[in-house]
Parts: C-alpha cells; structure tokens; sequence
C-alpha cells in the first residue's frame, strides 16, 4: 500500500481529532479532523459513524504500516449525516388535525 492508493476501511473509533480506521486486519489507519471535510467540522460524529464502511484515499504510510487517511478527498460532496433543520410551522399544523383525526378514529373503532 502506497500515498495516492484508494481503499475501503470501517470505522472503528472516533475521538474528537479524528477517526480510526481498519482497513484490512492487520492495517490500521487515522483519518484527521482536517481530512473529513473542506468545511468547518463541529463535530465528526456528523460525518461519521463507528461502523462506517467508507471510501478513502491514502496519504501516507509509516515504517509501522499506520496510514493517515483522507475522507473528504473521496467523498466530495462533504455533506454531513445530520443536517440541523428549523421548523418553519412547529406543531400547528399538528394540533390543528388532532381534532380531526380523534373524532376519526372513535367514528371508526365504535
């Protein structure tokens, strides 16, 4: 394996400057924060779940046969897992059915 090599790996473990990787079983690797994304990453676990099968691009090999590893090189997009969204309606549109659906349902079940 090389600098430039693409593999797959699982994600085994994340800490808060980067994920660990297992690529095969004997070949560990680290993918840091710097590498998840072009954006600004809060938080990895917006990206990445332990478990993950992932696309990633080799960046380095030590003597130890420890790679550093990059996601965002493979993964343009970038895109998070969870996204944060803002409720425009809340629950309005909820209650204003309630009404509706419990007269439904007693119609229906009596």
């Amino acid at each position: 394996m090389k600098a430039g090599d693409i593999v797959k790996g699982r994600i085994t473990s994340i800490k808060p400057y980067g994920a660990f990787v297992k690529v095969d079983e004997s070949i560990d690797g680290l993918i840091h924060i710097s590498e998840i994304s072009d954006r600004f990453v809060r938080s990895i676990e917006d990206y990445l779940s332990v478990g993950d099968i992932v696309t990633l691009k080799v960046l380095s090999v030590s003597r130890e046969q420890k790679l550093s590893l990059s996601y965002k090189s493979e993964n343009k997009n970038g895109r998070k897992k969870r996204e944060t969204i803002e409720l425009v309606y809340g629950f309005k549109p909820l209650a204003d059915q309630l009404d509706i659906w419990i007269k439904d349902y007693l119609k229906n079940d009596i």
